[in-house]
């Protein structure tokens, strides 16, 4: 009995290691996943008159459709970010295999 429990345990380290390059292998693919649509942000009034400007840096998690289910931001100025959020949320992706997140930077800038 002892020598069948320690094969199952051999077995599972091997199918989570499995595992574990299968997720590492989706992340290092995710920024390969071209944009097919975008939507830009519309610049907050506050942020406006406020005069702030910058990148906001956002991990969009894209499903096999090219459809976003997700937007965490990473960095970037919290005036922003809620705008950033909002419009990588209506963007599409190219479809893929599985899931994936990709990497997405918007920076706002002041009309001059």
């Amino acid at each position: 009995m002892e020598l069948s429990w320690i094969a199952l345990r051999k077995k599972a380290g091997s199918l989570a290691a499995l595992a574990l390059l299968a997720l590492v292998a989706v992340s290092a693919r995710a920024d390969e996943r071209a944009v097919k649509s975008r939507v830009e942000p519309i610049y907050p009034e506050l942020a406006k008159r406020m005069k702030i400007s910058g990148p906001v840096n956002m991990e969009a998690t894209v499903d096999a459709n090219g459809k976003v289910t997700d937007v965490k931001t990473t960095s970037g100025n919290h005036l922003l970010a809620g705008a950033a959020e909002d419009a990588v949320r209506k963007w599409k992706f190219v479809s893929g295999d599985g899931t994936a997140v990709v990497h997405v930077e918007i920076n706002f800038k002041m009309q001059q």
